[in-house]
């Protein structure tokens, strides 16, 4: 079910509720957990100094050689390193986890 937006009275009301808006979507995908053995380049592209081509880099890796079997493991792709890898640890999952 679709929700509508709020109308406004003003312009600045308007703009400060789409900021808003906009920051809540951005928090929630940087909170977001990437389970990097199915995760698309989109999702692994949201992650900190991971752009389109160590995500494709990262795709292509896990297409070779597998599913990674450590969140670690992921230092074996090319360009990715240990500073990059613990900036992003606390989101990186290697399997599903359901409660």
């Amino acid at each position: 079910m679709a929700q509508a937006a709020p109308c406004f009275d003003n312009a600045q009301s308007a703009y400060n509720y789409l900021l808003a808006q906009e920051t809540a979507q951005t928090q929630a995908r940087d909170q977001a957990l990437v389970n990097i053995n199915h995760a698309s380049e989109g999702e692994l592209a949201s992650l900190y100094g991971i752009g389109s081509s160590k995500a494709q880099a990262i795709i292509l890796y896990r297409e070779m050689f597998g599913d990674f079997k450590t969140v670690d493991e992921l230092e074996k792709v090319k360009g990715i390193g240990p500073k990059t890898l613990e900036k992003n640890r606390a989101r990186l999952r290697v399997q599903n986890e359901y409660i």
